[in-house]
Parts: structure tokens; C-alpha cells; sequence
């Protein structure tokens, strides 16, 4: 009941906060680790930590427990993403991430069996969160492939990656600037056409207007 209590307390201080997928304490532990292999272990344990949570709220059937259950879905999904990111991030700076993808891989298989298993239970209240669920899993087996593979392979990978959308960026760039010349040019053409006169009521040959008085020309 103990366990139970503090996985409340602690879910409940998670969702107090704006939804952001980590509590002020992890992001404090994220911070201070400033080799990506250790950062990629403590997001391993911060998503062991939710899919416990996971577990605990499938395992007891209370009223609201739904809505728990989807958000640490997601917040799970968030983490393992960022553990892609980061690796993907240090192997494109050439950083050494053996160390930290030979913990990662195994810990993600886990993690997802224990998914599924949550799915092949099959609880009763599964169609409000089988979305984010079925995510988390396809997430998860996603991660867990990139992380087995080969290192080399997979930073070869990233850098075409990355390369190619920095090349799409510059061509995006390239095409907004041609369009803000093209569209400089039409305007100083346009500014450089003769004006057109306003039209006049003035018969031919009147320099004025005439007046109420004025008898038509004989």
C-alpha cells in the first residue's frame, strides 16, 4: 500500500506540472550529466520509472486511473524519443556512444514486452488510452532497433540525414529569397509605369470647369 501511495504521490506531482514529460528533478539530473551515454541512462530509468507507474495503475481499477494511464503513455514515448535524439545528436558530433547503446538496447526490448503485455490484458477501460499505447509500443520497437544496430551504420545514418535537411533548408531559403526579388522587381516596375491621368469633364479646349452660369458654346 506503501508503493502504491508514493506511485500516486508521485504521478500526481508529475501532472501537476504543465505536462512537461519529465519532473524539475530529472530535468535537474539531465542537466548535470554531461556525457550523452549517462544521459541516455537515466532516460532508460526515467521510462522504467513511468512504465512502473503503467503498471501499478492497470493493476488497480480506480476511478480516474484512465486518464493517468494515457498521459504516462505519452510522457513515456517523449522519453524514449529524447534517448533517439540524443544519440543521434552525439553521433553526429563523432561522440563514442558504445557505452551507453549496448544498455539501451536490451532495457528497450524489456520495456517492451512489458507493453505488450499490458496490451494482451486487455483491460476494461483499454479503448480510452489503446492509441497512445499502441504509439508507445511501436516507439519503443522503433528505438530499440536503432539502438541494436550498427554504430557505424547508423552514423553514417544521421549524417546523410542531417545533411540532407540542411540542404532542404537552404533550398527553402534560396526559393523565399527569389521570391522577395522577383516580387522587389515587380513592384519597382510597376512604380516605374507612366500614371494614368485622371479622368476629366472638361470639354475639349476648357482649361476650367464651367460654371452654373455658363451658357453652352453657340
Amino acid at each position: 500500500m506503501r508503493f502504491v501511495a508514493a506511485v500516486l504521490l508521485f504521478a500526481s506531482a508529475l501532472f501537476a506540472q504543465e505536462r512537461d514529460f519529465l519532473t524539475a528533478d530529472e530535468v535537474d539530473q539531465i542537466r548535470e550529466a554531461q556525457d550523452p551515454n549517462d544521459r541516455l541512462l537515466l532516460y532508460v530509468k526515467f521510462a522504467q520509472t513511468r512504465l512502473g507507474m503503467l503498471e501499478q495503475f492497470v493493476a488497480r481499477e480506480k476511478a480516474g486511473r484512465s486518464a493517468l494511464i494515457h498521459d504516462t503513455l505519452e510522457d513515456y514515448s517523449k522519453i524514449i524519443d529524447a534517448i533517439d535524439t540524443v544519440a543521434d545528436d552525439a553521433l553526429k558530433r563523432k561522440v563514442d556512444m558504445s557505452k551507453g547503446l549496448a544498455l539501451v538496447a536490451p532495457a528497450e526490448k524489456e520495456m517492451l514486452g512489458r507493453l505488450k503485455k499490458i496490451e494482451e490484458s486487455q483491460p476494461k477501460d483499454l479503448a480510452r488510452y489503446q492509441f497512445v499505447l499502441k504509439n508507445a509500443i511501436d516507439t519503443t520497437q522503433d528505438s530499440a532497433d536503432l539502438s541494436s544496430e550498427d554504430l557505424t551504420t547508423r552514423a553514417t545514418e544521421v549524417t546523410a540525414k542531417d545533411t540532407k535537411e540542411k540542404q532542404e533548408i537552404e533550398s527553402m531559403k534560396a526559393t523565399t529569397k527569389e521570391q522577395a526579388a522577383d516580387k522587389k522587381v515587380a513592384e519597382e516596375k510597376k512604380s516605374a509605369e507612366p500614371k494614368r491621368k485622371a479622368p476629366t469633364l472638361r470639354r475639349r479646349g476648357e482649361t476650367t470647369l464651367p460654371g452654373p452660369d455658363a451658357k453652352p458654346p453657340q
